[in-house]
């Protein structure tokens, strides 16, 4: 996998999220503000906390906002519509 790193600064301590072309998210929704907390070695995701209901498509349409934001591209959900698992693909 050929990806870019890029260094987020939170509240002190530097988190790595590589850049992929395909990488796997684990979803938290209903939070108080939108956060990407790390990599979850035991699901081999990176974590997110959403502040979107998972009510009417909400929480994915935030994290497809949210991830496009922080990565500066475009991102879209390949699988895992309905599901705390999702599958980003970064275009």
């Amino acid at each position: 996998m050929n990806g870019l790193i890029i260094k987020l600064m939170k509240e002190g301590l530097i988190i790595e999220m590589i850049k992929e072309s395909k990488f796997k998210i684990y979803v938290k929704t209903n939070k108080n503000q939108n956060k990407l907390m790390g990599f979850d070695q035991e699901k081999q995701a990176y974590v997110l906390e959403i502040n979107a209901k998972p009510i009417e498509n909400e929480a994915n349409k935030e994290i497809v906002r949210f991830l496009s934001k922080l990565l500066k591209r475009k991102v879209v959900i390949k699988s895992g519509l309905k599901s705390k698992i999702k599958y980003i693909q970064v275009l």
